[in-house]
């Protein structure tokens, strides 16, 4: 089993290996580098107490962010929801729970989508990315994101945060993936990482803004990066 995070795809059954990061009609590993700018995402929340505080750092900073949000989390803490709107960022899909889908079948995962899809109504836009727990989907992932008109999205930087123990670690691994068109991948919960994931993000978040800044890149959302639907 892979481990949290680890992007891969199983298409028609067979598990390929992590490409480097591309950009395609299906899968979107990273966007437009013109505008000089990254998206910054967060999946696994919202989670309390560690969403609040992370909105409030992403203010301070200036960060407009795109939150994968788990259904079964969301559906728990609306108000949670409703603070991620009124902050400017951007609501996207982690499915309603967070679990594997390589082993899951086609109606298991379609289920799952659309009750992810379903806990964000409360947003004024639908959901428009999917980014499936742990990186990895299956044919079928691919194909109930297709029915349901969500675009599959992983990641071209991350700073495995669940994994990592030095802070100073985490923000070298985003870093080398700090360029114009890059979707930073980073983690606001504990509850479906290791415990401290959260404060681990926290604490980097300050230092990934002056990292940002000292490039000339400034954070957006994905819907703002990508540009309208093709």
């Amino acid at each position: 089993m892979l481990a949290h995070g680890a992007p891969s795809v199983a298409v028609l059954g067979a598990l390929a290996p992590y490409q480097p990061p591309t950009a395609g009609p299906w899968l979107r590993w990273r966007a437009r580098p013109e505008q000089g700018a990254v998206a910054l995402t967060f999946d696994d929340g919202p989670e309390p107490g560690a969403c609040e505080a992370n909105l409030k750092l992403l203010a301070e900073f200036e960060l407009p962010a795109t939150f994968f949000l788990i259904g079964e989390a969301a559906e728990a803490s609306p108000e949670l929801v409703d603070a991620i709107v009124a902050g400017g960022h951007e609501l996207a899909c982690h499915g309603y729970r967070h679990e594997h889908h390589l082993l899951r079948s086609p109606s298991w995962v379609r289920d799952d989508l659309e009750r992810g899809v379903a806990a964000l109504a409360r947003s004024p836009h639908p959901p428009r990315f999917f980014r499936p727990p742990f990186g990895q989907a299956s044919s079928a992932s691919v194909r109930a994101a297709r029915a349901l008109g969500l675009e599959l999205v992983l990641w071209s930087a991350w700073g495995r945060e669940f994994a990592e123990t030095d802070d100073a670690a985490v923000l070298a691994r985003l870093e080398r993936g700090l360029r114009p068109g890059a979707i930073v991948c980073l983690h606001d919960a504990d509850t479906y990482a290791s415990p401290g994931t959260a404060a681990r993000t926290r604490r980097v978040l300050p230092k990934l803004a002056a990292a940002l800044e000292h490039r000339g890149l400034k954070a957006t959302t994905l819907g703002a990066l990508v540009g309208s639907r093709p």
